[in-house]
This record gives structure tokens, C-alpha cells and sequence, in this order.
């Protein structure tokens, strides 16, 4: 062989591409929320904590792709099949069980990670807490089954009142038995409970003026996917009628709203980014057991507290957990 032609063999073998392995594709996560993405964009910074302490980390070997129904429920089940046809190696569904019930129908294959409002068993959505079965597991925060303590705190506000009132979404799958609850501890309390239903800003505008004509003194608002959503028009029309109200969450109390009492919901979804960084890695979700909400927070905000000119109780703003001044 000439030395050129032996050049040029060498040449063209180093130029030649040398085939690289076959690179994977990154998991993908579906993300389906009842809510609506700006209230809830600390919500999702506490489920990507959960997903980093798994290794698991958006946009570098694992990606998101995220659907919000701004609290209209009856958007969840296009949205769900969506993310179940993309397909998505994990369901997260969250926002309240109306969540978990559209992410079932229509997948009982790919694994639902969700945050339930009440008990997930009797609502027949798992079998058992601690052995799930099926594709479905989660967090279940109880939001809705602590009446009584929110109920409590309001009264405590308004002591001489006989009468309080209480607001809910019809279209919540847990109204009925949030309204039961609600009853008993108002009944415990020696109370009557007067309630309003509102699905729209236009609902809740007529709901407010309502109650003040009614003369409401104080007012509790349940635990919904659409009235966390409609946090910002609540505080506003709370404070257009002069109103104390107790919420529950703590998103609430920090946008401006009075007080609240419910479940630590940071901490639940990072559990919920936690279960689905296991599952990427391997778990299933009928072996991982529900979660149940340990963490409760009473948060006071006292600049609207003085803007209502109620003065809290000391032994009221004593138990709180937050006071934002």
C-alpha cells in the first residue's frame, strides 16, 4: 500500500462518526391540579424539593408537564387523559379528590400519586392506609375533617354570636360530608350554622352580600380546590364587608386573609414529590402506604385583624403558630 493511500485509509477511519450509545429518554411526570398554577407556585416548589431528595430533579433527568384546572372541576377529566395518552411514568393529581377520581378514570395502569381531603378509604378510592393496592397512593391531609377546631377559633372572635355562617362549592365531592362535620360542631357549640354555596366569582359575589345582609358575624370557609383558588377575590370580599373569616390554608392569612387552620400542605406535597421520585426508581404505588398528615398550623394575620378592628384574644393568639404583623 502506498504511504498516501495508507493516509488516507487513517484519515477517513478517524472522521468516521463513531456510533454513541443510545442516550434514554427522561421519565416523564404529569402534574394535574384542581388549582390554579400562580396560588399554588409554592406548592410546586415544595413537590420539586421532594422529587431532588429522590435524585430527582426537573429538567436534568426527569421532566414535568403540568395542567391546571383553575378550580373548575369539570375540566379534570380531559386534562387527566391528556397527561394518561402523553403517556407519563407517574400521575400526580392533586387539589382534592375530584383530582384523584378524573386521574383513575382513566388510567388504572400508570401510578397515581395524590393529596386526598378526606379519608381515602371510606371514599373507596384505596382499599386500605397502609397497603393501597392498585396504581393509587398518596397523602391524605384531613383538611376537611377539622371543623370543629376551625369552627372553634372563629367563635372565639365573635363570643356573643349566636349564628355563624359557612361557605363551600357545591361541586366538591366532600360538601356533603364537610357540611356534616360543620353541623356537629356548631351543634357541640350551642350554635346555629348558616350555609352559602358559590362555583364562581359571580356566586361569591352574591354569597357576601348575602351573609351581610343577613348579618352574619363571622364567616368559615371550607376546604376546596376552587375557593384556594379564588384566595385573592375571598380576602378582598372579606374585607369589603368588614367580615372575619376563617379559612383553610395558609396561603390565605399570608395574601391577607384573617386566620387560618388546616394541614402543613407544603410538607404534604413534598411527600407527594418524595412518593413519585420512589416510583420513577422503581416503586409501586399499592406498597407505599397513604400518608397522614401530622403537621396542623394556626396562622393569625394581625395587620387585618386591626383593619376589622377585632382585637384577638390572648388566649386565642397564644395558640397561634404564625403571626404575621
Amino acid at each position: 500500500m502506498k504511504r498516501r493511500e495508507f493516509i488516507g485509509l487513517i484519515g477517513g477511519f478517524l472522521a468516521s462518526p463513531i456510533a454513541a450509545p443510545a442516550q434514554q429518554p427522561m421519565p416523564v411526570i404529569g402534574f394535574l391540579s384542581a388549582r390554579s398554577s400562580g396560588e399554588s407556585a409554592h406548592l410546586v416548589d415544595a413537590f420539586r424539593r421532594g422529587l431532588a431528595e429522590q435524585g430527582a430533579v426537573e429538567g436534568r433527568n426527569v421532566a414535568v408537564e403540568y395542567r391546571w384546572a383553575d378550580g373548575h372541576y369539570d375540566r379534570l377529566p380531559a386534562q387527566a387523559a391528556e397527561l394518561a395518552e402523553r403517556p407519563v411514568a407517574v400521575l400526580v393529581a392533586v387539589g382534592g379528590d375530584m383530582t384523584a377520581r378524573a386521574a383513575i378514570s382513566v388510567t388504572r395502569i400508570i401510578p397515581i400519586v395524590s393529596v386526598f381531603i378526606g379519608d381515602p378509604v371510606a371514599s373507596g378510592l384505596v382499599a386500605s392506609l397502609s397497603r393501597p393496592g392498585g396504581n393509587v397512593t398518596g397523602v391524605s391531609n384531613l383538611n376537611a375533617v377539622i371543623e370543629s377546631k376551625r369552627l372553634g377559633l372563629l367563635r372565639e372572635l365573635v363570643p356573643d354570636a349566636d349564628t355563624l355562617g359557612s361557605l363551600q362549592n357545591p361541586d366538591s365531592p366532600v360538601a356533603m360530608s364537610q357540611k356534616k362535620d360543620i353541623e356537629d360542631a356548631a351543634r357541640a357549640f350551642g350554635i346555629k350554622i348558616r350555609f352559602w354555596q358559590a362555583r364562581s366569582d359571580g356566586e361569591l359575589e352574591a354569597a357576601f352580600a348575602s351573609m351581610v345582609e343577613n348579618r352574619i358575624p363571622a364567616l368559615h370557609v371550607g376546604a376546596d380546590a376552587f375557593l384556594a383558588a379564588a384566595r385573592d377575590k375571598l380576602v378582598q370580599l372579606a374585607a369589603r364587608y368588614s367580615l372575619p373569616t376563617i379559612y383553610s390554608l395558609r396561603d390565605v392569612p399570608v395574601a391577607g386573609g384573617l386566620m387560618s387552620y388546616g394541614v402543613d400542605l407544603f410538607d404534604n406535597y413534598r411527600l407527594v414529590g418524595v412518593y413519585a421520585g420512589q416510583i420513577i426508581h422503581g416503586a409501586k404505588p399499592a406498597d407505599l402506604p397513604v400518608a397522614q398528615s401530622t403537621k396542623f398550623q394556626f396562622v393569625l394575620n394581625l395587620k387585618t385583624a386591626k383593619a376589622l378592628g377585632i382585637i384577638i384574644p390572648s388566649g386565642v393568639l397564644s395558640i397561634a403558630d404564625e403571626v404575621i404583623e
